[in-house]
Protein backbone atom coordinates (compact mmCIF):
# COMPACT_ATOMS: atom_id res chain seq x y z
CA UNK A 1 0.00 0.00 0.00
CA UNK A 2 1.54 3.33 -0.89
CA UNK A 3 1.09 6.29 1.48
CA UNK A 4 -1.21 8.23 -0.82
CA UNK A 5 -2.97 4.98 -2.02
CA UNK A 6 -6.76 6.35 -0.75
CA UNK A 7 -5.85 9.92 -3.03
CA UNK A 8 -7.16 10.32 -6.23
CA UNK A 9 -5.39 12.99 -8.81
CA UNK A 10 -6.89 14.78 -11.71
CA UNK A 11 -3.60 15.71 -13.85
CA UNK A 12 -4.02 18.32 -16.69
CA UNK A 13 -0.31 19.26 -16.76
CA UNK A 14 2.18 18.78 -19.41
CA UNK A 15 6.20 19.44 -20.07
CA UNK A 16 8.17 19.15 -16.55
CA UNK A 17 7.17 20.60 -13.05
CA UNK A 18 3.49 19.55 -13.60
CA UNK A 19 4.17 15.97 -14.47
CA UNK A 20 7.14 16.22 -12.07
CA UNK A 21 4.75 17.04 -8.95
CA UNK A 22 1.76 14.31 -10.74
CA UNK A 23 5.01 11.79 -10.53
CA UNK A 24 5.63 11.69 -7.34
CA UNK A 25 2.42 11.67 -6.05
CA UNK A 26 1.85 8.54 -8.21
CA UNK A 27 5.19 7.01 -7.11
CA UNK A 28 3.54 7.43 -3.62
CA UNK A 29 0.25 5.24 -4.39
CA UNK A 30 -1.75 7.92 -5.56
CA UNK A 31 -4.17 7.13 -8.54
CA UNK A 32 -3.17 9.95 -10.94
CA UNK A 33 -4.83 9.97 -13.93
CA UNK A 34 -3.09 12.27 -16.49
CA UNK A 35 -5.92 13.91 -19.03
CA UNK A 36 -4.11 14.83 -22.28
CA UNK A 37 -5.72 16.42 -25.29
CA UNK A 38 -7.64 14.31 -27.80
CA UNK A 39 -4.90 13.19 -30.73
CA UNK A 40 -1.94 15.48 -29.83
CA UNK A 41 -1.43 14.62 -26.04
CA UNK A 42 1.40 16.58 -23.74
CA UNK A 43 4.16 18.54 -25.88
CA UNK A 44 6.76 16.17 -24.06
CA UNK A 45 5.93 13.24 -26.55
CA UNK A 46 7.89 15.00 -29.07
CA UNK A 47 10.70 15.57 -27.01
CA UNK A 48 13.90 13.48 -27.04
CA UNK A 49 15.50 11.26 -26.39
CA UNK A 50 13.52 8.50 -28.86
CA UNK A 51 13.71 5.17 -28.65
CA UNK A 52 11.66 3.14 -31.31
CA UNK A 53 10.22 6.82 -31.81
CA UNK A 54 8.58 6.90 -28.33
CA UNK A 55 9.85 9.82 -25.86
CA UNK A 56 11.67 8.89 -23.37
CA UNK A 57 11.67 12.12 -21.79
CA UNK A 58 7.68 12.11 -21.44
CA UNK A 59 8.40 8.01 -20.11
CA UNK A 60 10.16 9.30 -17.33
CA UNK A 61 8.14 11.61 -15.86
CA UNK A 62 4.58 9.94 -16.70
CA UNK A 63 5.28 6.73 -15.23
CA UNK A 64 2.48 5.71 -12.70
CA UNK A 65 -0.12 7.57 -14.27
CA UNK A 66 -3.26 6.54 -16.11
CA UNK A 67 -3.45 7.95 -18.92
CA UNK A 68 -7.14 9.63 -20.51
CA UNK A 69 -8.12 11.69 -23.41
CA UNK A 70 -10.64 14.82 -22.98
CA UNK A 71 -11.52 18.03 -24.79
CA UNK A 72 -12.41 19.86 -22.02
CA UNK A 73 -13.47 22.61 -24.86
CA UNK A 74 -16.12 20.76 -25.80
CA UNK A 75 -19.73 20.94 -23.72
CA UNK A 76 -19.60 17.02 -23.27
CA UNK A 77 -15.92 17.11 -22.17
CA UNK A 78 -16.38 20.36 -19.71
CA UNK A 79 -19.15 18.05 -17.86
CA UNK A 80 -17.55 15.34 -18.00
CA UNK A 81 -14.74 16.29 -16.15
CA UNK A 82 -16.82 17.98 -13.61
CA UNK A 83 -18.41 14.75 -13.20
CA UNK A 84 -14.67 13.45 -12.36
CA UNK A 85 -13.76 16.17 -9.90
CA UNK A 86 -16.65 15.12 -8.20
CA UNK A 87 -14.82 11.86 -6.49
CA UNK A 88 -11.07 13.56 -6.92
CA UNK A 89 -9.21 14.79 -3.84
CA UNK A 90 -6.97 16.53 -6.23
CA UNK A 91 -6.84 19.02 -9.67
CA UNK A 92 -3.23 19.58 -11.11
CA UNK A 93 -2.55 22.06 -13.73
CA UNK A 94 0.11 24.15 -15.50
CA UNK A 95 -1.54 26.53 -17.11
CA UNK A 96 -0.72 29.89 -17.72
CA UNK A 97 -3.11 31.29 -15.01
CA UNK A 98 -6.79 32.43 -16.08
CA UNK A 99 -6.91 29.67 -18.60
CA UNK A 100 -8.82 27.48 -16.87
CA UNK A 101 -10.96 30.22 -15.59
CA UNK A 102 -11.81 30.90 -19.63
CA UNK A 103 -12.93 27.31 -19.79
CA UNK A 104 -15.33 27.68 -16.76
CA UNK A 105 -13.14 24.79 -14.65
CA UNK A 106 -11.06 27.03 -12.15
CA UNK A 107 -10.80 26.82 -8.58
CA UNK A 108 -14.15 28.95 -7.90
CA UNK A 109 -16.73 26.34 -10.24
CA UNK A 110 -14.47 23.59 -8.88
CA UNK A 111 -15.30 23.74 -5.09
CA UNK A 112 -18.93 24.50 -5.86
CA UNK A 113 -18.98 20.76 -7.41
CA UNK A 114 -16.44 19.43 -4.77
CA UNK A 115 -15.90 21.74 -1.38
CA UNK A 116 -13.26 19.14 -0.93
CA UNK A 117 -11.15 19.68 -3.80
CA UNK A 118 -7.12 20.79 -3.31
CA UNK A 119 -6.40 22.53 -6.93
CA UNK A 120 -3.08 22.93 -7.70
CA UNK A 121 -1.31 25.43 -10.22
CA UNK A 122 2.21 25.87 -10.94
CA UNK A 123 2.89 28.69 -13.16
CA UNK A 124 5.80 30.66 -14.47
CA UNK A 125 5.01 33.95 -12.34
CA UNK A 126 2.09 32.57 -9.93
CA UNK A 127 -1.63 33.30 -10.19
CA UNK A 128 -1.40 37.26 -8.84
CA UNK A 129 1.15 39.50 -9.83
CA UNK A 130 2.30 42.17 -12.35
CA UNK A 131 4.09 39.15 -14.42
CA UNK A 132 1.26 36.56 -13.72
CA UNK A 133 0.19 36.19 -17.36
CA UNK A 134 3.70 35.99 -18.50
CA UNK A 135 4.63 32.30 -20.41
CA UNK A 136 7.31 31.17 -18.27
CA UNK A 137 9.58 27.98 -18.75
CA UNK A 138 12.45 27.02 -16.45
CA UNK A 139 14.68 29.08 -18.61
CA UNK A 140 12.66 32.27 -17.54
CA UNK A 141 12.74 31.06 -14.14
CA UNK A 142 16.50 30.74 -13.76
CA UNK A 143 17.30 34.01 -15.65
CA UNK A 144 14.62 36.11 -13.64
CA UNK A 145 15.13 33.86 -10.38
CA UNK A 146 18.48 35.24 -10.51
CA UNK A 147 20.10 31.38 -10.38
CA UNK A 148 22.01 32.42 -13.72
CA UNK A 149 23.37 35.12 -12.43
CA UNK A 150 25.52 33.57 -9.51
CA UNK A 151 26.25 30.37 -11.83
CA UNK A 152 29.30 30.07 -14.27
CA UNK A 153 32.51 30.27 -14.20
CA UNK A 154 34.51 33.30 -12.82
CA UNK A 155 34.20 36.11 -15.37
CA UNK A 156 32.33 34.10 -17.61
CA UNK A 157 28.73 34.67 -18.88
CA UNK A 158 25.39 33.72 -16.53
CA UNK A 159 25.02 29.96 -17.48
CA UNK A 160 21.61 27.89 -16.82
CA UNK A 161 22.17 24.94 -14.53
CA UNK A 162 22.23 21.66 -16.67
CA UNK A 163 19.14 20.70 -15.58
CA UNK A 164 16.16 22.23 -15.14
CA UNK A 165 16.25 22.88 -11.19
CA UNK A 166 13.35 25.70 -11.93
CA UNK A 167 11.14 23.21 -13.05
CA UNK A 168 12.01 20.64 -10.67
CA UNK A 169 12.01 22.72 -8.01
CA UNK A 170 8.47 24.20 -8.97
CA UNK A 171 6.91 20.58 -9.32
CA UNK A 172 8.42 19.94 -5.61
CA UNK A 173 7.11 22.86 -4.03
CA UNK A 174 3.51 21.97 -5.51
CA UNK A 175 4.03 18.97 -4.25
CA UNK A 176 4.75 19.98 -0.87
CA UNK A 177 2.22 22.51 -0.85
CA UNK A 178 -0.40 19.77 -1.81
CA UNK A 179 0.17 17.07 0.70
CA UNK A 180 0.31 20.16 3.29
CA UNK A 181 -3.41 21.08 2.03
CA UNK A 182 -4.07 17.38 2.23
CA UNK A 183 -3.38 17.88 5.80
CA UNK A 184 -5.55 21.03 6.85
CA UNK A 185 -8.37 19.19 4.64
CA UNK A 186 -8.27 16.57 7.42
CA UNK A 187 -8.59 19.53 9.86
CA UNK A 188 -11.31 21.61 8.52
CA UNK A 189 -12.55 19.38 5.66
CA UNK A 190 -12.18 21.75 3.21
CA UNK A 191 -10.13 22.42 0.75
CA UNK A 192 -7.82 24.86 -1.17
CA UNK A 193 -5.75 26.44 -3.60
CA UNK A 194 -2.35 25.96 -3.61
CA UNK A 195 0.05 28.38 -6.48
CA UNK A 196 3.21 28.23 -7.00
CA UNK A 197 5.52 30.26 -9.45
CA UNK A 198 8.54 28.97 -10.71
CA UNK A 199 10.58 32.01 -10.50
CA UNK A 200 9.51 32.08 -6.83
CA UNK A 201 10.79 28.66 -6.52
CA UNK A 202 14.16 29.60 -7.77
CA UNK A 203 14.24 32.62 -5.55
CA UNK A 204 13.77 30.81 -2.21
CA UNK A 205 16.64 28.36 -3.41
CA UNK A 206 19.15 31.08 -3.24
CA UNK A 207 20.21 30.82 0.32
CA UNK A 208 23.63 32.59 0.45
CA UNK A 209 23.16 34.57 -2.89
CA UNK A 210 20.42 36.99 -1.46
CA UNK A 211 21.71 37.17 1.62
CA UNK A 212 25.44 38.19 -0.25
CA UNK A 213 23.42 41.11 -1.91
CA UNK A 214 21.50 42.11 1.26
CA UNK A 215 24.67 42.74 3.52
CA UNK A 216 26.40 45.21 0.81
CA UNK A 217 24.37 45.99 -1.90
CA UNK A 218 26.74 44.54 -4.11
CA UNK A 219 26.02 42.28 -7.43
CA UNK A 220 27.67 39.12 -5.93
CA UNK A 221 29.90 37.58 -9.14
CA UNK A 222 29.95 33.74 -10.35
CA UNK A 223 32.39 31.43 -8.41
CA UNK A 224 32.55 28.71 -10.59
CA UNK A 225 32.53 25.30 -8.47
CA UNK A 226 32.80 27.44 -5.33
CA UNK A 227 30.98 27.93 -2.39
CA UNK A 228 30.47 31.63 -1.24
CA UNK A 229 29.75 30.42 2.43
CA UNK A 230 33.18 28.57 3.45
CA UNK A 231 36.48 27.49 1.67
CA UNK A 232 38.01 25.09 0.69
CA UNK A 233 34.98 23.95 -1.04
CA UNK A 234 35.46 23.50 -4.27
CA UNK A 235 37.14 21.53 -7.16
CA UNK A 236 40.59 21.24 -7.39
CA UNK A 237 43.15 19.24 -9.35
CA UNK A 238 44.87 16.10 -9.57
CA UNK A 239 47.34 14.36 -11.39
CA UNK A 240 44.43 12.69 -13.85
CA UNK A 241 41.22 15.08 -13.40
CA UNK A 242 39.33 17.52 -11.39
CA UNK A 243 37.78 16.55 -7.77
CA UNK A 244 35.37 18.27 -4.77
CA UNK A 245 36.70 18.99 -1.46
CA UNK A 246 33.83 19.82 0.78
CA UNK A 247 35.23 21.76 4.18
CA UNK A 248 32.66 22.97 5.83
CA UNK A 249 33.68 23.71 9.50
CA UNK A 250 37.48 25.01 10.80
CA UNK A 251 37.60 20.85 12.12
CA UNK A 252 37.58 19.85 9.28
CA UNK A 253 39.46 22.46 7.38
CA UNK A 254 42.32 21.53 10.05
CA UNK A 255 42.26 17.51 9.66
CA UNK A 256 42.76 18.33 5.46
CA UNK A 257 45.45 20.58 6.34
CA UNK A 258 46.95 17.89 8.50
CA UNK A 259 46.41 15.49 5.89
CA UNK A 260 48.71 17.70 3.59
CA UNK A 261 51.58 18.15 6.22
CA UNK A 262 50.60 21.97 6.40
CA UNK A 263 49.53 22.21 9.57
CA UNK A 264 51.97 25.51 10.03
CA UNK A 265 49.01 27.46 7.76
CA UNK A 266 47.18 27.69 10.78
CA UNK A 267 49.76 30.39 11.51
CA UNK A 268 49.00 32.65 8.93
CA UNK A 269 46.39 34.77 9.61
CA UNK A 270 45.23 34.81 6.19
CA UNK A 271 43.56 31.20 6.35
CA UNK A 272 43.92 30.84 10.23
CA UNK A 273 39.78 31.77 10.38
CA UNK A 274 37.06 30.95 8.20
CA UNK A 275 36.54 34.91 7.79
CA UNK A 276 39.88 35.70 6.80
CA UNK A 277 39.94 32.49 4.24
CA UNK A 278 36.58 33.82 2.73
CA UNK A 279 38.27 36.87 1.45
CA UNK A 280 38.73 36.20 -2.57
CA UNK A 281 42.56 37.16 -2.30
CA UNK A 282 43.27 34.63 -0.08
CA UNK A 283 40.94 32.02 -1.18
CA UNK A 284 42.97 32.43 -4.46
CA UNK A 285 46.22 31.67 -2.58
CA UNK A 286 44.85 28.58 -0.45
CA UNK A 287 43.52 27.15 -3.77
CA UNK A 288 47.16 27.52 -5.04
CA UNK A 289 48.11 26.03 -1.95
CA UNK A 290 45.58 22.48 -2.29
CA UNK A 291 46.65 22.38 -5.83
CA UNK A 292 49.83 22.31 -5.33
CA UNK A 293 49.20 19.40 -3.35
CA UNK A 294 46.49 17.34 -4.95
CA UNK A 295 48.56 17.28 -8.84
CA UNK A 296 50.78 14.91 -7.27
CA UNK A 297 48.35 12.33 -6.66
CA UNK A 298 45.40 10.56 -8.98
CA UNK A 299 41.94 12.03 -7.81
CA UNK A 300 40.42 8.45 -6.80
CA UNK A 301 43.86 8.04 -4.80
CA UNK A 302 43.64 11.70 -3.36
CA UNK A 303 39.26 10.81 -2.59
CA UNK A 304 39.95 8.08 -0.65
CA UNK A 305 42.88 9.69 1.16
CA UNK A 306 40.80 13.03 2.39
CA UNK A 307 37.45 10.70 3.03
CA UNK A 308 39.98 8.13 5.42
CA UNK A 309 40.73 11.23 7.97
CA UNK A 310 36.60 12.52 7.67
CA UNK A 311 37.03 15.26 5.37
CA UNK A 312 33.97 15.04 2.67
CA UNK A 313 35.23 14.29 -1.22
CA UNK A 314 34.39 13.20 -4.00
CA UNK A 315 35.06 12.56 -7.52
CA UNK A 316 33.10 14.37 -10.15
CA UNK A 317 30.76 11.71 -11.82
CA UNK A 318 29.65 11.74 -15.16
CA UNK A 319 26.44 10.00 -16.16
CA UNK A 320 28.05 7.14 -17.13
CA UNK A 321 29.60 6.90 -13.41
CA UNK A 322 26.10 7.61 -12.06
CA UNK A 323 24.13 4.81 -13.81
CA UNK A 324 27.04 2.34 -12.37
CA UNK A 325 27.36 3.21 -9.72
CA UNK A 326 26.53 0.48 -7.00
CA UNK A 327 25.50 2.78 -4.20
CA UNK A 328 22.87 5.06 -6.63
CA UNK A 329 21.55 2.19 -8.76
CA UNK A 330 21.34 -0.79 -6.67
CA UNK A 331 21.45 0.55 -3.02
CA UNK A 332 19.50 3.74 -3.64
CA UNK A 333 17.42 2.92 -6.58
CA UNK A 334 17.78 5.52 -8.35
CA UNK A 335 17.29 3.66 -11.40
CA UNK A 336 14.47 1.45 -11.61
CA UNK A 337 13.59 -0.80 -14.53
CA UNK A 338 10.42 -0.44 -15.90
CA UNK A 339 9.44 -2.03 -19.51
CA UNK A 340 7.29 -0.04 -21.79
CA UNK A 341 5.68 -2.01 -24.75
CA UNK A 342 6.90 0.58 -27.75
CA UNK A 343 10.30 1.58 -25.93
CA UNK A 344 10.59 -1.55 -24.75
CA UNK A 345 13.29 -2.40 -21.80
CA UNK A 346 14.20 1.13 -20.47
CA UNK A 347 15.04 2.11 -16.98
CA UNK A 348 13.58 5.19 -15.27
CA UNK A 349 15.06 7.80 -12.77
CA UNK A 350 14.27 6.56 -9.13
CA UNK A 351 12.45 8.48 -6.75
CA UNK A 352 14.27 10.32 -4.09
CA UNK A 353 12.35 9.73 -1.13
CA UNK A 354 12.41 6.41 0.82
CA UNK A 355 9.58 6.24 2.74
CA UNK A 356 10.41 3.01 4.97
CA UNK A 357 6.73 2.12 6.00
CA UNK A 358 4.70 2.48 2.78
CA UNK A 359 8.01 2.20 0.17
CA UNK A 360 7.49 4.29 -2.75
CA UNK A 361 6.41 1.79 -5.90
CA UNK A 362 7.44 2.72 -10.36
CA UNK A 363 5.72 -0.12 -11.54
CA UNK A 364 3.42 0.96 -14.51
CA UNK A 365 4.48 2.25 -17.76
CA UNK A 366 3.68 5.74 -19.11
CA UNK A 367 0.35 5.82 -21.10
CA UNK A 368 1.51 4.50 -24.58
CA UNK A 369 -0.57 7.46 -26.44
CA UNK A 370 -3.70 9.72 -25.32
CA UNK A 371 -6.05 8.02 -24.07
CA UNK A 372 -4.28 4.63 -23.80
CA UNK A 373 -6.37 3.90 -20.40
CA UNK A 374 -10.13 5.36 -21.30
CA UNK A 375 -12.05 2.71 -21.05
CA UNK A 376 -10.23 1.59 -17.74
CA UNK A 377 -10.70 5.01 -16.26
CA UNK A 378 -14.16 5.75 -17.81
CA UNK A 379 -15.78 2.82 -18.22
CA UNK A 380 -14.10 0.90 -15.19
CA UNK A 381 -14.11 3.95 -12.46
CA UNK A 382 -16.77 6.31 -14.04
CA UNK A 383 -19.27 3.63 -15.15
CA UNK A 384 -19.65 4.79 -18.57
CA UNK A 385 -20.68 2.01 -21.25
CA UNK A 386 -19.06 0.99 -24.25
CA UNK A 387 -21.48 2.53 -26.03
CA UNK A 388 -21.01 5.93 -24.44
CA UNK A 389 -17.40 5.53 -25.12
CA UNK A 390 -17.52 5.36 -28.87
CA UNK A 391 -19.93 8.20 -28.84
CA UNK A 392 -17.37 10.15 -27.17
CA UNK A 393 -14.46 8.71 -29.06
CA UNK A 394 -16.84 9.88 -32.60
CA UNK A 395 -17.11 13.22 -31.35
CA UNK A 396 -13.47 14.09 -30.46
CA UNK A 397 -14.59 14.15 -26.90
CA UNK A 398 -12.23 12.03 -25.66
Amino acid sequence: MGALSNIRVLDLTRVLAGPYCTMMLADMGAEVIKIEIPGKGDDTRNFGPYKNKSSMYYANVNRNKKGVSLNMKAPEGKQLFLEMVKTADMVVENYRPGVMDKLGLGYDVLKEVNPRIIYGAVSGFGCYGPYSERPGYDIIAQAMGGLMSITGPRGGKPCRSGSAMGDVLGGMNLTIGLLAALNARSITGKGQRVDVALVDSVVSSLETGIQRYLVNREIPERMGNEYAATYPYDSFKAKDKEFIIGCGNQGLFEKLLDLMGRKDLLEDSRFATLLERNKPENRIALGEIINDWTKNYNADELVDKILGVGVPAAPIFDLHDVTTDEHLVKAREMLVDLPHPVIGPMQVNGNPVKLMGTPVEITRHAPVIPGADNAEVYGGIFGLSGERLRELSEKGVI
